[in-house]
């Protein structure tokens, strides 16, 4: 059986695994090329410390960029930026310091991303490096002290769906619309925790700036991976980042010879590859569209929503999916010879300063602050919730980012919706959500269908030692589905590092039920809707659960980034699509956010039942991995015992 892409660059990287080719659903050890972090190195650096280990395993994986706070001049932040910068000094890691870029742009403009790597990130966005024909996927922050530690990190692999674009992109539609025209189209679970495939005639007619925005976006989508096939235009990129960089002195990223290799010999999936779905999208069909507001699977075109005149109040073209050279370009020619609309503020920040360099140069940069456009250091800021120009209660926004989620960009009470570079910019100019021009309505054809394949069995499980064999808990019912890490755990107290786990229960759930903390009583089991824990790959929003006193999560499917914080953590989560659905049926008039009728829940993880008023319902139960996990504690007592390191 031949191997999709994320089976072969896996396997190009295992260390411990089947000794057979692997295929979806192994749980492997793979030691990656490279791993980002970035303000979030500081919280990754507890854990190093915490797992005591003699010294960092291999010094050339780790790469620092300092990005998500760069306008943050307290003491505090100051302090903390100047601890990762030492202790990259003391190890011999490279470091990026705050205006440098946003760690995504940085990465793959510096040449750690290549075709075939694995490159991962503790951050959610991490799937941009796709492409360049990378295996790119997040990690958590414990995955990053591991790999800091060993070298390695456990990951299951996931199945794989084909997308297959044809045609081309209609003047004025862009790499942002097809990956927004994705999210919104294919809403229904067909990518949930898969990496996609991207193949078809139509990639190229894609620019690699495109490529690296719909890569970057599958991460919203709910996908692992977005990768995309090596071609001219990917090492006409890699020549020219190459050149670029060697200028500045010695490069040794990549050499001249991989250079060709890659344009003669390119990484492809096997002939025999296995999907467990194709969609087809036809690039001439897409139009304009804008996500939201508050949701990125929630889809209208700019033709629908411009005739309502959706009035904005902020405008944004910052973020690791939309301010590179192209996307500031395209702003910029909108905004020649115009000004920002009376009551628009616009705010933007380019992907690095290398690229801000270059829009000046162009001219581009110039053209957006004198239409005025409020200029921010190279860097995340209103993206994730930081710094200036943040969404005030009762405002509406418009963005280039990625995310939208409710409260995300500031007051959980403004509205934010999501478009491309162009639409931002004139809507900033028009002062309600518009088209730069006369846009058609209306979306692609749903194309899907599932591969004629059979479903694994699933192997049985033993129950290990020290593993529960059973829990008995009151039901918290919490119904949405895409309950996201924001709503979970808010912005607010993400980079608060000193905050103890009594006041991470304080604040839990916040963002969504202000009441969730006081409703909660030890050994509660949570159940929530579909895609659980999508979002970020911030880990609290995992422990600040488990420190309220939940004993686990059960939910009708996980993001499986989440997923990897809980159990990392030691924290369980199953799931139980049947228990859901019949919740939903149960409590269907009750539109509580957090619903407590005082019942109990009987799981057995030996069986793989859950019991609700005398009905029973099945799960696949939880394999070694884990189970050795939960019984461990975490993953940080795990590589403790591994290098032999008292705690």
């Amino acid at each position: 059986m031949g191997q999709t892409m994320v089976e072969r660059i896996a396997q190009s990287h295992l260390m411990e695994g089947p000794a057979r080719p692997l295929q979806a659903g192994d749980v492997v050890s793979l030691r990656p090329r490279h791993v980002l972090t970035h303000d979030n190195t500081a919280a990754v650096m507890k854990k190093f410390e915490a797992i005591g280990a003699p010294a960092v395993a291999d010094a050339g994986q780790p790469v620092f960029v300092l990005d998500h706070d760069i306008q943050n001049r307290s003491d505090a932040n100051l302090d903390k930026y100047a601890r990762i910068e030492a202790f990259a000094v003391e190890h011999g890691i490279r470091f990026y310091p705050a205006g440098t870029g946003i760690g995504h742009q940085i990465m793959v403009s510096h040449g750690f991303v290549v075709p075939g790597a694995l490159v991962v990130g503790s951050d959610s966005h991490s799937n941009m490096y796709g492409a360049l024909g990378a295996l790119g996927t997040p990690v958590v922050r414990t995955d990053a002290a591991a790999i800091w530690a060993t070298g390695e990190f456990w990951w299951p692999i996931p199945r794989t769906v084909k997308v297959v674009l044809t045609g081309r992109l209609e003047e004025g539609v862009t790499g942002k619309d097809v990956i927004i025209t994705l999210c919104g189209l294919y809403n229904r679970g067909e990518v949930l925790n898969a990496a996609v495939e991207f193949h078809g005639p139509g990639i190229a007619g894609l620019s690699m700036d495109e490529r690296f925005s719909i890569a970057n976006m599958t991460t919203e989508w709910g996908a692992l991976v977005g990768w995309f096939p090596v071609d001219e235009v990917t090492v006409a990129y890699l020549r020219t980042r190459r050149e670029a960089l060697g200028q500045a002195g010695a490069f040794d990223r990549f050499s001249e010879a991989e250079l060709e290799e890659w344009a003669t010999d390119p990484p492809r999936p096997g002939s025999a590859a296995r999907y467990v779905g194709v969609i087809e999208l036809d690039l001439a069909q897409v139009t304009p569209h804008v996500s939201g507001p508050d949701s990125v699977q929630v889809m209208r075109s700019v033709a629908d929503i411009e005739a309502e005149k959706v009035a904005i109040q902020k405008a944004y073209l910052v973020s690791c999916v939309n301010s590179r050279l192209e996307d500031l370009e395209a702003a910029a020619a909108v905004l020649a010879g115009r000004q920002v609309a009376d009551g628009v503020e616009m705010y933007v920040a380019a992907a690095s300063r290398e690229v801000m360099e270059a829009a000046e140069a162009s001219g581009a940069w110039g053209t957006l602050v004198d239409a005025g456009a409020r200029p921010l250091p190279p860097g995340c800021g209103p993206c994730i919730g930081l710094g200036a120009g943040l969404l005030e209660a009762g405002e509406v926004g418009i963005s280039a980012t990625n995310r939208n989620f409710k409260g995300r960009m500031g007051s959980r009470d403004a509205r934010a919706y999501l478009a491309s570079p162009a639409v931002v910019a004139a809507s900033a100019v028009a002062g309600h959500i518009r088209a730069p021009q006369a846009s058609a309505d209306g979306a692609p054809a749903y194309l899907f269908r599932l591969a004629d394949t059979d479903e694994p069995e699933v192997a049985a499980v033993q129950i290990q030692p020290g593993f529960p064999a059973s829990h008995r808990g009151r039901l918290l019912f919490v119904p949405p589905d895409n309950l996201n890490t924001d709503g979970i755990y808010g912005k607010d107290f993400t980079y608060r590092e000193g905050m103890t786990p009594e006041e991470m229960a304080e604040v839990v759930m916040r963002n969504y039920d202000p009441d969730f903390a006081a409703a909660v009583e030890p050994g509660d089991v949570l159940v929530g809707g579909y895609n659980f824990g999508t979002g970020s790959s911030r880990e609290q929003a995992a422990t600040a659960l488990q420190a309220a006193g939940i004993a686990m999560v059960i939910a009708g499917s996980f993001s499986q980034t989440y997923l990897r914080n809980a159990f990392n953590n030691g924290f369980v989560c199953i799931e139980c699509p049947a228990l859901v659905d019949r919740l939903r049926e149960r409590f269907a008039e009750d539109e509580s956010p957090t619903l407590v009728p005082g019942d109990q829940l009987d799981i057995d993880f030996a069986r793989g039942t859950v019991e609700w008023q005398e009905e029973v319902f099945t799960f696949v139960p939880l394999g070694a991995v884990p189970q050795a996990l939960v019984v461990a504690e975490g993953i940080e007592n795990q590589i403790r015992a591994r290098l032999g390191v008292q705690a």
